[in-house]
Parts: structure tokens; sequence; C-alpha cells
């Protein structure tokens, strides 16, 4: 029988197709060999089960190792986002970093194309030489991010890279978050007619992100707040007024308890769940 079934499978007409086509297609002829599940059992056998057309066969790709940061400028996260030009399919590249734990913008850039050049040269400036003792950094997977400079500079100062899996934005969801705030932000443009009128503005967008922007994911502080650890006698505020609030008029909350603000101690990315 496994003779057959391998004869079976290295027909010219079926030498092609997986194990569940060509059992199908000889019920189709009234023969029945053995269940689908033998015939994978039998080529494994005679190592004999690879991909079997001349499509790519699908690759399997790990997930990025988790990311853990307690402090600022312990990891980062970066990408590029386009703007785009009044010219119909033209465009400028803005270069972002952020810190994930206070969420704030840390380094950018706004070029007329994408190049690992321009990635080494704003981290060479972010990380202002080896001042910044960063961690972990967690990009994108495009050419720009693994460029050979910017990689050797990373690798120089010891900082451990990882990237996002193709075509998997949850990967990177802080940078895709911010990107989101960007493209939606209400003075956004849309368009933009030159490189110095898409820098202005993005360096305005910079500002209010950093120092205007209540943050939700890090208790509507603004990431500036948050880096600078104003945003532990802020939330003692909101606490000490929460407190008093119900004090003078319990009967508002009933049995419900006090919301309680707190300062977020720990910043995950891509957590690794365990079963």
């Amino acid at each position: 029988m496994k003779e057959e079934i391998i004869e079976q499978c290295n027909a010219p007409r079926f030498r092609d197709l997986n194990p569940y086509e060509i059992v199908a297609l000889l019920l189709n002829e009234g023969q029945y060999f053995a269940s689908v599940r033998t015939f994978y059992r039998v080529l494994k056998e005679r190592d004999l089960l690879h991909h079997r057309s001349n499509s790519r066969a699908r690759s399997r790709h790990a997930k990025p190792p988790e990311r853990i940061a307690t402090a600022s400028n312990q990891v980062y996260t970066w990408d590029i986002t386009y703007m785009a030009r009044t010219v119909k399919g033209l465009f400028f590249y803005a270069y972002v970093i952020s810190d994930i734990f206070d969420k704030s913008i840390v380094g950018w850039a706004v070029h007329e194309e994408e190049s690992g050049s321009h990635s080494r040269d704003l981290f060479d400036r972010t990380l202002q030489g080896k001042k910044v003792k960063l961690k972990a950094l967690h990009a994108d997977n495009g050419g720009p991010m693994k460029g050979i400079t910017l990689m050797a500079l990373l690798r120089e100062l010891k900082v451990d890279v990882s990237h996002s899996r193709p075509r998997t934005s949850n990967d990177n969801p802080f940078i895709e978050s911010l990107f989101k705030t960007m493209k939606y932000r209400v003075n956004y443009p849309g368009r933009f007619e030159g490189l110095s009128e898409a820098r202005l503005w993005m360096a305005e967008f910079v500002h209010w992100y950093n120092t205007e922007h209540l943050h939700s994911t890090i208790g509507y502080v603004t990431p500036e707040q948050m880096r600078t650890g104003q945003a532990e006698e802020i939330f003692e505020q909101r606490n000490r007024t929460m407190r008093h609030a119900q004090a003078t008029n319990p009967e508002r909350w009933g049995s419900r308890s006090v919301k309680h603000w707190n300062v977020v101690r720990e910043v995950v990315l891509n957590p690794d769940k365990k079963e």
C-alpha cells in the first residue's frame, strides 16, 4: 500500500498537488488507497513531505521578543510614514522614534526619500553619540530599518534590535497609534507643497504631541509630564480631589469605589503570552 501511495503522489498529474487534493481526485475516479492522514504519514516516512508547487512556500516568522520598559530611555520603537505631496504619487517620508514608556517622540526627521543613511543620522542625533544607554529598539521590517550603517551603530552601542513580522502591524502598535494620531490631527493638511512645509508642520506636531497631547495610555497626562516625573504629582492631586469629592458628597458614590490614578510603572511591547 505504501508503494502505491508513493507512486500516486509522484505521478505527473499529482506531483504538484497535496494529499487532500490527490485523495479527492482519486475518489472522483472511484479509487481509494488510504486516508489523507495516511498519505501524509507515508510521505513523511520517505522524507517526501515538501512544498509541491512552483508557488513560493508560505514562510513562518517568529513573533518578535517581548520588550519591557520600566523607565524612559530603555526601549524605543520607530517607523517611517508617508506624507503625501501635492503632486499625485509623490511623498515625503517622516522618520519617527518614540519611547514606549513615556510615549514621547524622542527623534524625528522628514526627507524626500527612504534611506539607511538618513536612519543612521537620526539615531546618531537621538542617542547623542553614546549618552543615551538604550537597551532595546523595535522597528518595522523595511530596508531603512535594517540598513548596514544603522545596524552597525546600534551594535556598537549594544542595543538589542528586533523587527516586526511582514505585514503584521500589531507587532509595532505604539508607533502605529502615534501615526494615526498624526494623520487624524485636525490641522493635518493631507498634502504638502514642499519639504520645508512638511518639516515645519512635523515640528509643530511633535511639540504639540509631547507637551500638550493628553495621552490615554499613560493616564491623560502629556508625554513630557510622564518623562519628567510630573505625572506623579498630577495623579496625587487628582486623587486628593477625588477623595475630597467623595467625603463631601458620599451619596454620589454609594457603594462604588473612588477611582484612583496611578503612574504607569511598566510598559510591555509584544507581551509573551504564556498559557
